[in-house]
């Protein structure tokens, strides 16, 4: 039996391994396996029967089948007995030699099962291998290929044999004519020859250690004549190669005569094969055995060859890489192992050749040369021991280089002499600056190399390689430390090593480290020994320099401060303690930002500390004066470095500062002075800082030495009349000037307060103004340099911030004030009007903001003058402009914008009174009338800057009038309707600070808010880019504001100045003053219905032909007078206008809603008029139609186009909440009746024609014209939560549609519920008078939405319950399906809104859920379906005993719905089955556990169900099922895997179920697997696949004892038809069952 059911598996398997699909063929081999793992040499049996009886099978199939013996041989080979064996075996051969035509695939898979037999059969093997290797008859190519894997794979086991086998194999290399089997051969020697060196190489372990090498001599002789001399010349690549590859190993095989005999020619034969070979690595490999092989036997012939060989060799390594292959990087390290074998043998000669071809310029030679030196001194380096100074020597050219291919490899051969000591030779230095000098190499000078003979190998940078090097050489080569220290010092001054400071200092920190940690000296560095390196305070000063930019370099500054760290001790012997406290400070303020967030300010000042704190901690005059002096001499070194060298200048300011010797200072401010490069603009600026940090301690020496510069004869010959005959130009003149007038600046800013005042006139000032105008002949001229003039204003302002912040500023009297601000404005004035090119006014205006802060005051005339001129000056520039320079020149404006407030400001301070800020607006009163809305909008700037600056600065000692405030919010207000949005923002922070002056001098605290001047702000957010409409009832809100906080007093001025804006250029202001005046009279009377008395007569008129906004709510408010009257005439007239409506009478329409009692009035009236015709007249289009088309009657149409314009009106809210049970019953089912009706014929003709645009924009469309007033009225009727939640919903879309509506109904009946509860009682007493509508679809709605309404506790809450129980029970007979179907919904929608109510009703309910689930009038079950759903809602809340009666009734009737067409169906059967387990309680889990088993299968299986609402329904049945089986481990396997919340992997799920069943209920195997086979003809292939995997599973896990619940039969038979399934997967699947099923053989 077991023998024969293994078969018929295997055979069915193997009749199924031709399918098309290459996964079902990949896993019928994997079912092959599966059977060869249980029965190992039962499955080869077959597989060998089948290959024998299917002579015909095509060979990738026979492959196949072979490649899965192979699988099953590798792991059960010592399972193997011999007789099994030997019919693998004859297989195996017979498939291997079956055609002589060569199929790769094939004869290798069958090579491969006797090799994999070859491991435990090798003595049979050959036995049946060599049967078909006879002398003289040349063999198959497989068999050939099986003696050489056999050889590798069992190189003790084979070795035995080659001695015969080559002997018999030798004579047949002369009959092999092809080139095909030649390369056979020679792949078959190099194995041979390959496991006799592993043989001989191991003979401790070799089953025979008597085998010797001369053993094979004569055979590898033959072999070796015929190879290198017929086959070698053949003109077939792979032959030649085939045969290079079997002489390496060969000769190590060959007697040591004859191989020393065939050198003179062996090698130039195989040296010759480079030029014909592309690909060179097996050339290159067997010329290393080869030259292995010589050395070993000392061969002297290898001498006379050398030459050759090396010039062959460094070709190939000089020869252009085209790729990165593996392959070919292999070759490249085969021939480096070739001069490896030729370095320990010949040293000198390899040298001799080598060392000479680093001088040729040829790039690739240079470079292949340095490669191949750079691998034999470390492959090698014993031998070049004594060479060290001979290699060094050679590098001398190399190291001049400026290829970046040659750096490149400079640098690493460097770095392989760093490693084995040749830089501790002489000349080793050189070697260690080189790599400093590519180092410093920045990476801009690095250009990218393309082309042909690009590499394309090493994508670093010759920069970044040495920087690596010299980081690896100084921290992991011991022996270098002594070379590199102190010596890499010298590196760190010389500016063309910059660049490299980062690597250098990484490096000195760590070697210093590595000393210290040695216990070297105390002093890291020996000057007296060492006469190149720079002093200490060359050293500081660097560090500290290039410490300033901190992040270039890879991040030099914290490097160098780590290094000035490390080397306190050799800087001065007190700086260590003071140092370890500072220095990391630094380092961690750089580690706390980055490039992009770090203040260069801020960095340099703290390095300025850090330096006064160094010279305060060393205080020695000698030294700090050594170190001042070596600062000035580095200065030229940053010439290229603007930044930095500007920070040298406040380095050495700050040591001189602390130089207590006056004549050094002196002698170096000259120097300064003398020296300076005054061209450069952040020279000028350093050098002026310097003197003024050296101002600090050393005032009046740096003043007389400023003064002797001025008097000089250099400064003077900068100035003279004739200078284009002197040394310097006109331009380098002024640049001096500019310099000394800076320095002035500086010098005031930083020496102290009390010293300056003393000298500010006398000195400063005067010698500033000295060098900023010059006489000529007796004539004052003045510069027109603009360098010059920001110079001397930027001084200025120094000087004015030096006297404003000293605490005698308040006595100083400034006597030049006013001749400094007048010449600030002459500097303003000059300026072009229309552009803004240069810092000037910016700078001019601060310059006056400080000085007007000095006393005397200025004149009223000279600040008016002040102020006219700065305004015109900035106000009157054009827009700021787009351009290139766009982003520099918007700045420039914001930075002079600013500037002028700040100087408008500071004069507002001195006079902080209404009057004083009334001049102030004066000013601007002309901008902000502007017609240019650039120049209105800077104006409004400027205004609300002022009022902020007053309002926060408001003082107010005793209560007294701001007797402007009309006047002025007059000005501001409307410009809250300005075309510009910035401009209308500005206008409402305007008004909104002037109420609050307003309430400041009323007596309120400055912290005092006031509700309705904030509301400002919120109203301000609007006015950025509104629609009219919103823009004019803001300004309408605003007016409202002015009008609750303008005193009385104020009114008159007010309206006055907002009767002249009504003129305004701005249409838009012109306006909102209009809406203002009226809102203003509307607030405090009422005016303007005095004004138009006669309204009615003349309404239609003016609406028809003016167009002034003004008319319309005129006629509103008499329409609403004439309403008050004649109420039901209005209304008749107005209903009777053409539709659709125009604008005109929809505003006539809202106005009726003015009055609460009229708007209730017309309501009514409209209503009745909704009511009194048919909602709709049925009509054919042609005779013979069979469904009438429905079009709207008129008069409803239009009573509901009025409702809505009566009720979206805002003051209709209290008529609409006296009616709304009325409105809202009568619009819903309005909304119902109009469901796909359609307009009358004219009406569509004058929509589509109509093109006035007085018309509304509101579509007619009957249904949608009843929706969307029907969500106006709720809007109105104040329910906007439940008109927010139907859109959230898509609700009102859903009414309009027939498939949706009923949706929609619902939707609304929820939002109700939810946030109108208090309305429902009228409403549901409204629907009641709707139950005997004629209408099928009225009831329908008014059915929908009661029984939403049973979803909902507010039911309960308004004792509403049993009525609408009653109401539904009523309709559970109706006509209508549709209607039945809603009743069971509601009836089931208690179990959400009142499940406490379930069990007193639960008869009733459950009573209709199962007529509903019996109900057989509905074609399409809709009516079951929703009775499924519903029981599965209320089964949880039924009393126990109720459920008893109906459980298996139901469990029954729904169990044919599981596997229905109808995706709702499956999901809503499935889930109602987990629900009546979970309400299963022990009095009858007897007789539903029949039901449970029953539907185990199903359930498993849908959950592949393609249609994801059904697995999860799946999910949760099962878990609701598995308590019944009372298996805790199935349970935890349930709880695992079937979470709603996690993906389930479906194979591992099952797996896990089938195990746990098969233990628990090993019985219900049988019914399983039959209830498996019926959904092999599933419809859908995800679970037709899933039902052969269950099975499976079932099988796998299952005890071989219950195989008798099986048919095997049916399976077997079953799975055979699957596997002709069309769809892959599922016979994928059947394949995978089948190789399971061994485990019942």
């Amino acid at each position: 039996m077991t023998w024969s059911y293994v078969k018929k598996l295997s055979f069915t398997l193997l009749d199924a391994i031709t399918d098309k699909d290459p996964m079902v063929q990949e896993q019928v081999c994997s079912s092959l396996c599966s059977l060869g793992e249980a029965q190992p040499q039962e499955t080869l049996h077959a597989c060998e029967e089948y290959l024998r009886h299917h002579d015909k099978l095509a060979h990738p199939y026979r492959t196949m089948i072979l490649r899965a013996m192979e699988m099953i041989l590798s792991s059960h080979i010592h399972e193997l007995d011999k007789d099994t064996a030997s019919i693998v075996i004859l297989l195996a051969c017979s498939e291997m030699t079956r055609t002589k035509e060569l199929s790769c695939e094939w004869q290798q898979a069958a090579s491969s099962v006797l090799v994999a037999v070859g491991k435990h059969f090798v003595n049979q093997v050959m036995e049946e291998v060599l049967i078909r290797f006879q002398p003289g008859i040349l063999p198959h190519c497989s068999v050939l290929q099986t003696l050489a894997s056999l050889s590798v794979s069992n190189a003790f086991g084979m070795v035995p044999f080659l001695p015969s086998i080559l002997s018999t194999m030798i004579p047949m290399l002369s009959m092999a004519k092809q080139d095909t089997l030649r390369v056979v051969f020679c792949c078959a020697l190099q194995h041979f020859s390959e496991s006799t060196l592993e043989y001989l190489a191991n003979l401790d372990q070799a089953p025979d250690p008597t085998v010797r090498k001369d053993t094979f001599a004569a055979d590898i002789v033959g072999a070796y004549d015929i190879l290198f001399h017929h086959w070698l010349q053949s003109r077939d690549a792979k032959l030649r190669l085939a045969v290079v590859s079997a002489l390496g190993p060969m000769s190590h095989l060959l007697p040591s005569e004859k191989l020393e005999e065939q050198l003179p020619k062996l090698l130039p034969g195989v040296l010759g094969l480079y030029k014909k070979h592309a690909e060179t690595f097996q050339i290159s490999k067997s010329l290393g055995q080869i030259l292995e092989a010589a050395v070993s036997v000392s061969s002297r012939t290898l001498d006379v060859q050398l030459d050759v060989l090396l010039v062959a060799l460094h070709s190939q390594i000089c020869v252009p890489v085209e790729s990165s292959s593996p392959l070919v990087m292999s070759s490249q390290k085969e021939v480096l192992r070739c001069f490896t074998v030729l370095a320990c043998c010949s040293p000198d000669r390899l040298l001799a050749f080598l060392l000479p071809k680093l001088d040729t310029s040829n790039e690739r030679l240079r470079v292949g040369t340095l490669q191949i030196l750079r691998h034999i001194i470390n492959s090698a380096a014993a031998h070049m021991e004594a060479k060290k100074p001979f290699i060094l020597s050679s590098m001398r050219l190399p190291l001049l280089d400026t290829n970046t291919k040659v750096k490149r490899a400079v640098v690493q051969v460097i770095s392989a002499m760093a490693h084995h000591g040749y830089l501790e030779q002489p000349g080793g230095e050189v070697m260690v600056e080189y790599i400093v000098q590519q180092c410093a190499l920045p990476p801009e000078q690095e250009p990218e190399q393309s082309g042909a003979d690009c590499e394309g190998l090493v994508t670093d940078s010759v920069r970044a390689v040495s920087v690596r090097t010299l980081y690896l050489v100084s921290t992991t080569v011991d022996r270098m430390s002594d070379v590199l220290w102190p010596y890499l010092l010298e590196f760190l001054t010389p500016a063309r090593f910059t660049t490299a400071l980062t690597p250098l200092c990484r490096s000195l920190v760590h070697l210093a480290l590595k000393r210290q940690e040695t216990g070297a000296d105390a002093f890291l560095v020996h000057y007296d020994k060492h006469a190149n390196l720079p002093s200490p305070y060359a050293v500081t000063t660097r560090l500290l320099v290039v410490s300033s930019s901190p992040y270039l370099g890879d991040g030099r500054g914290a490097a160098a401060l780590r290094l000035l760290k490390v080397m306190h001790r050799d800087i001065h012997p007190l700086l260590g303690q003071r140092w370890e406290k500072t220095v990391p400070l630094l380092l961690e303020y750089l580690d706390e930002h980055t490039e992009e967030s770090l203040s260069l300010k801020e960095w340099e000042e703290k390095l300025l500390v850090f330096l006064r704190d160094t010279l305060t901690v060393v205080s020695d005059n000698t030294w700090i004066c050594q170190l001042s002096l070596e600062m000035c001499k580095q200065l030229p070194c940053y010439n290229g470095t603007p930044q930095e060298k500007n920070f040298l200048y406040k380095c050495i300011g700050t040591t001189l500062g602390a130089a207590s010797s006056k004549e050094v200072v002196r002698k170096h401010l000259q120097e300064l002075l003398e020296t300076a490069r005054y061209q450069e603009d952040t020279e000028r600026e350093g050098l002026a800082c310097c003197l003024g940090i050296c101002a600090i301690t050393h005032l009046e020496d740096t003043l007389a030495q400023l003064q002797d510069f001025v008097k000089s004869d250099m400064f003077r010959k900068s100035i003279g009349i004739f200078s284009i005959f002197k040394d310097r130009s006109e331009h380098e003149a002024e640049r001096v000037k500019s310099a000394l007038i800076l320095c002035y600046g500086h010098v005031a800013a930083q020496a102290p307060r009390e010293l300056v005042l003393a000298r500010v006139e006398s000195d400063i000032l005067r010698n500033m103004y000295q060098c900023f105008s010059t006489k000529v002949l007796g004539i004052k001229v003045e510069t027109k340099d603009p360098a010059l003039k920001l110079c001397l204003i930027q001084s200025l302002c120094m000087v004015s911030q030096a006297i404003c912040s000293s605490t005698q500023a308040s006595s100083f009297h400034f006597s030049r004030k006013a001749e400094l601000v007048a010449q600030m404005m002459e500097f303003i004035r000059m300026e072009p009007p229309d552009c803004l090119r240069t810092p000037i006014r910016k700078k001019a205006m601060l310059a006056c903001m400080y000085l007007v802060n000095l006393e005397p005051a200025l004149e009223e005339q000279a600040q008016a003058d002040v102020i006219h001129g700065c305004l015109h000056s900035v106000m009157a520039l054009p827009a700021e402009s787009e351009g290139e320079d766009g982003a520099c020149q918007k700045t420039l404006y914001l930075d002079t914008v600013r500037a002028l407030e700040d100087l408008l400001t500071s004069l507002l301070q001195r006079n902080m009174t209404p009057q004083g800020l009334q001049i102030m607006v004066e000013h601007l009163s002309p901008w902000i009338k502007s017609p240019r809305g650039h120049e209105r909008a800077r104006a409004l700037g400027l205004g609300a800057c002022l009022l902020q600056f007053f309002l926060g600065h408001l003082h107010v000692s005793a209560l007294v009038p701001f007797h402007n405030l009309g006047l002025l919010v007059g000005l501001f207000s409307p410009r809250c309707a300005d075309m510009w949005p910035a401009t209308r923002q500005e206008a409402v922070g305007c008004v909104y600070s002037l109420l609050y002056l307003q309430l400041g001098y009323e007596g309120f605290s400055r912290d005092y808010r006031d509700d309705v001047a904030e509301r400002l702000l919120s109203l301000r957010d609007g006015l950025v880019h509104p629609d009219p409409t919103i823009l004019f009832h803001t300004c309408h809100s605003i007016a409202q504001v002015i009008a609750k906080r303008l005193p009385p007093d104020q009114l008159i001025s007010f309206l006055l100045t907002m009767f002249e804006s009504l003129g305004d250029p701005d249409k838009n202001c012109s306006r909102a003053a209009t809406v203002m005046v009226n809102c203003l009279l509307k607030e405090r009377g009422n005016m303007l219905l005095e004004k138009v008395p006669e309204i009615v007569s003349v309404l239609r008129a003016k609406l028809r032909d003016t167009q002034e906004e003004h008319v319309l709510p005129a006629a509103q408010h008499s329409i609403y007078l004439l309403a008050s009257q004649h109420c039901e005439a209005v209304v008749s007239s107005l209903l009777g206008s053409p539709l659709p409506f125009d604008s005109h009478t929809c505003a006539l329409w809202r106005a009726l809603a003015v009055e609460p009692g009229l708007a209730t009035q017309v309501l009514g009236l409209l209503l009745e008029k909704l009511s009194r015709d048919v909602p709709f007249k049925e009509s054919r289009t042609f005779l013979l139609g069979s469904t009438p088309d429905r079009v709207a009657t008129l008069l409803p149409l239009a009573a509901t186009c009025a409702l809505h314009e009566v009720v979206s009106a805002p003051s209709s809210g209290s008529a609409v909440l006296e009616l709304y049970p009325q409105l809202f019953v009568e619009l819903l089912l309005r909304v119902s009746c109009t469901v796909g009706v359609q307009l009358p014929r004219s009406l569509l003709g004058k929509e589509r024609k109509s093109t006035n645009p007085a018309l509304a924009t509101r579509s007619l469309e009957p249904c949608s014209s009843a929706v969307d007033t029907l969500q106006t009225m709720m809007l109105r009727g104040g329910n906007e939560d439940v008109v927010q939640c139907m859109e959230l919903k898509g609700g009102w879309e859903l009414l309009r549609t027939s498939t949706g509506h009923e949706d929609g109904v619902t939707h609304l009946a929820s939002a109700m519920a939810k946030c109108a509860g208090p309305r429902l009682p009228p409403v549901m007493k409204a629907l009641a008078c709707t139950q005997s509508s004629v209408y099928e679809i009225q009831r329908v709605t008014s059915t929908a939405f009661l029984a939403e309404l049973l979803s909902s506790n507010v039911v309960n809450d308004l004792m509403l319950l049993e009525p609408l129980l009653e109401s539904l029970a009523a309709r559970q007979k109706d006509s209508s399906a549709s209607v039945r179907r809603l009743v069971l919904r509601g009836l089931a929608n208690i179990a959400s809104g009142s499940p406490d109510k379930v069990r007193a009703h639960g008869p009733q309910l459950l009573t209709a859920m199962i007529s509903g689930l019996d109900d057989g009038d509905d074609p399409h079950s809709l009516v079951a379906l929703e009775a499924m759903v519903g029981l599965a809602r209320l089964l949880d809340l039924v009393e126990p005993w109720d459920l008893r009666l109906v459980l298996l009734h139901t469990a029954i009737r729904i169990r044919p719905f599981f596997d229905s067409e109808r995706v709702e169906f499956r999901t809503a059967s499935i889930r109602l089955f987990g629900h009546l387990n979970k309400v299963c309680h022990k009095d009858c889990e007897d007789v539903f556990l029949e039901q449970v088993v029953g539907g185990l299968v199903p359930l498993l299986l849908h959950l592949q169900d393609p249609q994801s609402p059904v697995a999860m329904a799946c999910r949760f049945a099962l878990c609701m099922c598995v308590p019944h089986l009372e298996c805790v481990e199935l349970a935890a396997a349930f709880q695992k895997h079937l979470q709603e919340d996690r993906s389930m992997h479906f194979g591992e799920f099952l797996n896990s179920t089938c195990k746990h069943l098969m233990h628990h209920f090993p019985d219900l195997l049988g019914r399983l697997v039959s209830t498996n086979l019926f959904y092999f003809k599933s419809s859908w292939d995800d679970v037709r696949a899933a039902a052969p995997m269950f099975i499976g599973f079932l099988v796998l896990h299952a005890e071989p004892e219950h195989r008798a619940q099986v048919d095997l039969e049916q399976l077997t038979a079953a799975l055979q038809l699957l596997l002709r399934d069309p769809v892959p997967g599922v016979r994928e699947k059947a394949a995978e069952t089948l190789g399971r099923l061994v485990k019942f053989a």
